[in-house]
């Protein structure tokens, strides 16, 4: 299996030269902060997710996790790296100083979190969710529970879960009936049955946080009558350290296509003491701080699968000797060329290249955003938000679905050797498969993205975008890019703008093609200004590669954007023709 190298050099020309670190923190006051302590930081972290999380990979695909006796029990290893993980400070670099935590920029944290997806999606997972718990606890607990959990939550002294799922409701949290009994102390008895919980039992920590939808004796039907509780595996002292067992129990661990080494729970809450978060009947509102922040960490899942893939197709490609090059001998002491000088192997392993630098020039991006949303002043601040929300899934959608398309391509590179398991290439593209069904499945977030980003918001969200881009565009050095660039965008914004008039059918059966032609489109964007940047930086491989990376874009990615364009266009009516008496003869 290739061994995982952290993409620093990327990251040191997104963050330092065209994200411009140092300038951007300055706008924000952060006076500590600059591109050569982010540059320490991520450096560290690629090396704890080279050195640590990575060897751990194939061997906890192999061994799994297991049940028994009511406990959980993970691959050899995860445990003893997550100890090391929170000890080095890893888990608190997002958290309120209030509760020790560093408050560190976002746009220093994405960076490793990547870093992390790549190198092992499975280990990975437990500490993505529990970041996302401490948002929700941060934003919407009272301050009871923020002084008995957060502080331990932020330094991952215990972990947290998300629970929405049951087997009977999907997507449709309005059939959840998960119940919620008020108790005289305050607190609330849940019972009911959640399925696909990440993390849901281990033993890396000494409790487990669970955050559960639930329903009150009086809450009104539909998703409207959802509140949120919060769930320990273990009831606190007074002390508040771990004590009594809760209700809470794991009925199964799932049998999985991938993630394998990840602990993917049925959990039983049998009369579970839980405390109420947030107001009642508003616990949508509070889970949904969860998971917009897993969404776009789940895009950086489709990220990192997709830069794993790229590194050892492209290590194999130029090591495998088959075949002379069409276009003339390119090792004449052999007899016959590393099939990197194939033009369908070079084709694909650009395709890579360029959605992976592309979507982690939308990463970094999106953290600025989430930089300035927490940060900013009032203006920037709402602009950052409505950016963030249009972004968000486009992020979580595109990144996945490019993982998965990425990580196919290693496999097909590798040729039959990429479908055996010892080369770790068939793992990756087990593993990232999931992405695309997280946090509500890509085609829920195409439907998010048309149906509330774009038209229930007349065209906001979209314009905040626009402005933002057009930034990158007026920025640009050379005409030639400003003016093509500038073009592109203009085109998605004309294009957006006209679904602004779709009926209800119409807008869902374009929202796939919609979300996809508005990715390569802002991608295309970005991919300009990358390349615009290059040409000023000092680094003359990383500007000609950015260069050619950005020709090769244009002329076989982008015209991707052209065939979503014509197919969002067309209509409901073919789809919803077949949709009935069309299969009638199946």
């Amino acid at each position: 299996m290739p061994q995982y190298q952290a993409p620093m050099a990327d990251y040191q020309f997104l963050l330092r030269d065209w994200l411009g670190l140092d300038k951007h923190y300055q706008h924000l006051g952060l006076s500590d902060f600059d591109f050569e302590l982010a540059n320490e930081i991520i450096a560290q972290g690629a090396k704890f997710a080279e050195d640590v999380i990575a060897p751990l990979n194939r061997p906890g695909d192999e061994q799994g996790c297991t049940l028994k006796d009511g406990k959980v029990t993970t691959p050899d290893g995860f445990a003893s790296a997550y100890q090391e993980y929170i000890n080095n400070g890893w888990n608190s670099m997002l958290g309120s100083a209030e509760y020790e935590g560093q408050e560190l920029p976002y746009s220093m944290a994405v960076p490793v979190h990547e870093m992390l997806h790549s190198a092992n999606l499975s280990w990975r997972l437990t500490s993505m969710l529990t970041e996302s718990a401490v948002l929700a606890v941060t934003k919407h607990a009272s301050q009871a529970l923020k002084d008995q959990y957060l502080a331990k939550l932020i330094s991952g002294e215990w972990t947290g879960t998300m629970n929405l799922t049951e087997p009977h409701a999907g997507t449709d949290l309005a059939l959840l009936n998960t119940k919620a009994e008020p108790q005289e102390d305050g607190s609330y008895t849940i019972t009911g049955n959640k399925i696909f919980i990440t993390g849901g039992d281990h033993e890396w920590t000494s409790n487990i946080i669970h955050m559960v939808l639930a329903r009150l004796p009086d809450a009104p039907a539909g998703v409207k009558g959802i509140s949120l509780f919060l769930v320990p595996k273990f009831m606190l002292d007074d002390n508040g350290e771990p004590a009594q067992a809760n209700a809470v129990s794991v009925g199964s661990i799932e049998h999985k296509m991938g993630i394998k080494g990840s602990p993917t729970c049925v959990m039983n809450y049998d009369g579970a003491t839980g405390y109420l978060v947030g107001e009642p009947h508003q616990g949508l509102t509070c889970m949904f701080t969860m998971m917009n922040d897993a969404r776009f960490q789940v895009g950086l899942e489709g990220l990192g699968a997709a830069e794993a893939s790229f590194q050892g197709a492209l290590s194999y490609a130029r090591e495998r000797v088959q075949s002379r090059a069409p276009q003339g001998v390119q090792n004449p002491d052999g007899k016959a060329d590393p099939i990197v000088f194939q033009p369908d192997v070079a084709r694909m392993l650009l395709t890579q290249k360029t959605l992976t630098e592309g979507c982690r020039a939308l990463a970094v991006m999106y953290a600025k955003y989430m930089d300035i949303e927490r940060l900013g002043q009032d203006e920037d601040k709402a602009s950052a938000e409505k950016v963030l929300q249009f972004l968000t899934p486009v992020c979580k959608a595109f990144m996945t679905d490019m993982g998965l398309e990425s990580t196919s391509l290693g496999v097909q590179v590798f040729g039959g050797h990429g479908y055996i398991r010892e080369w770790g290439m068939e793992q990756l593209m087990r593993d990232v498969r999931i992405a695309q069904l997280y946090e509500g499945t890509n085609g829920i977030q195409a439907l998010d993205l048309i149906g509330r980003k774009l038209t229930r918001d007349k065209g906001g969200m979209m314009e905040a975008t626009y402005l933002e881009f057009k930034k990158l565009v007026d920025a640009m050095h050379s005409d030639n890019h400003r003016q093509e660039a500038g073009a592109l965008l203009d085109d998605w914004r004309a294009t957006s703008a006209d679904c602004l008039g779709l009926d209800a059918a119409d807008v869902a059966s374009a929202a796939c093609d919609y979300l996809a032609y508005t990715a390569y489109s802002l991608i295309g964007v970005l991919w300009y200004s990358q390349a615009d940047t290059a040409t000023q930086c000092d680094n003359q491989v990383i500007a000609s590669a950015k260069q050619k990376s950005r020709n090769f874009y244009m002329q076989r990615i982008l015209p991707r954007r052209d065939s979503h364009k014509v197919a969002m266009q067309a209509g409901a009516d073919s789809v919803l023709s077949i949709a009935g008496s069309e299969f009638d003869y199946l």
